[in-house]
């Protein structure tokens, strides 16, 4: 095909023209500091109140709920450190799962080190947390439940409405923290039905920039601030704030909520399209996490072929797609995610992951089924004369 064919949307995605147009303005005209009196200042403050506002109708949320932060990792960081920390007086019990994204293990394993415990929750062969083994993990201790909505390698979409019901029926001052990085713009993000404390965005992964991010906090929910400075942003992430990623966020998301079914039915579609093609085609491919599950992830293991293989094979035919989470890329260690569901270690290194946008078509899923049938077809023939 005459383009490229990007198939990596949970690493990030493109920005799109709009919200670069969007940002063009906010760096060329409205560059004051937000903090500053004059007339330049008042301007990016503007657009900084203009963006949280319209995030936070999409959120169902108050204005000043929302913190912008550099991302999701922040934003998970702050939530889960910032919230053991401020509350450790009232316990030093913490419950996540063992398919969290490396932001919140890192720092669930962070305050390990500082004398709190942490649960770990066990999944099913889907990734699926089963909410019956929530309440038994509760305690007197538990200060902070912290679930992610959408996996970001495998696509299992986590129960965080019950989940939520059972953490505040056990006891209501518990914070429920979910990770919504992957599934807001895509699917329902609703922090008040799910009566989550705290909830983490960020922008690049719904064709905004990188370095912009949120966290919901809701109204007398305490932190601990990671940073210290200044006084913006609730006094929960001080310094200047990124006005022009902030200003894109929201016209990223005002673009991801226009027809937002139609866009989700579509990625579904180019989903299902591909993995039908591989299933059906590909001797011994299996699906790992739920069918249908997230409307933009797919998750495959292809046995006898090193998925880092695929990818440099694809890579040359103009086809960009993924092993598992942009951030294990660079490392030798296997999955923790397909770990925890079961998977062994050659299973998990004959892993591809293809994620999907508004802007794939099938013409783009037809040509990327051709490419890999011919590649796993040569690797597959190659190996067996080896033998």
């Amino acid at each position: 095909m005459a383009r490229d064919i990007y198939l990596d949307n949970s690493a990030t995605t493109p920005v799109s023209p709009a919200v670069a147009a969007v940002m063009a303005r906010a760096l060329t005209e409205n560059y004051g500091n937000p903090s500053s009196l004059h007339a330049r200042g008042t301007e990016a403050e503007k657009m900084l109140a203009d963006a949280r506002r319209a995030l936070a109708s999409r959120l169902e949320v108050k204005e000043n709920e929302l913190v912008f932060t550099s991302g999701g990792t922040e934003a998970n960081n702050l939530a889960v450190i910032g919230g053991a920390r401020r509350n450790r007086r009232r316990g030093r019990h913490l419950i996540t799962s063992r398919v969290e994204h490396p932001s919140v293990l890192y720092a669930c394993r962070r305050l390990e080190q500082e004398g709190f415990r942490v649960t770990y929750l066990d999944v099913d062969t889907t990734g699926r947390i089963d909410p019956a083994a929530l309440p038994p993990a509760l305690s007197g201790d538990t200060i902070l439940v912290s679930i992610m909505h959408v996996n970001n390698e495998v696509g299992t979409i986590q129960p965080v409405e019950e989940i939520g019901r059972l953490v505040k029926a056990f006891r209501p001052d518990i914070i429920y923290h979910v990770d919504a990085v992957q599934s807001f713009g895509k699917l329902d993000v609703l922090p008040a039905r799910w009566q989550a404390d705290l909830v983490s965005f960020s922008a690049h992964k719904i064709h905004g920039p990188k370095g912009a991010g949120a966290l919901y906090c809701r109204d007398g929910t305490a932190l601990e601030p990671l940073l210290h400075g200044g006084d913006q942003e609730r006094g929960l992430r001080p310094g200047t704030e990124n006005t022009a990623g902030i200003a894109g966020f929201a016209e990223a998301a005002r673009q991801a909520f226009a027809g937002r079914e139609e866009k989700m039915r579509h990625m579904a579609s180019l989903k299902q399209r591909l993995a039908d093609g591989i299933l059906n085609t590909i001797g011994g491919s299996v699906q790992n996490g739920p069918a249908p599950g997230a409307p933009h992830i797919l998750s495959i293991t292809i046995p006898g072929v090193r998925g880092e293989v695929l990818v440099h094979a694809l890579a040359g035919e103009g086809i960009f797609i993924s092993t598992g989470s942009a951030c294990h890329s660079r490392r030798a260690d296997p999955s923790h995610v397909l770990l925890a569901m079961g998977r062994t270690a050659g299973e998990i290194a004959a892993t591809l992951r293809f994620s999907f946008s508004v802007y794939n078509t099938e013409a783009e899923i037809d040509f990327t089924l051709e490419k890999l049938r011919r590649a796993v077809s040569d690797f597959r023939l190659l190996a067996g004369r080896k033998k």
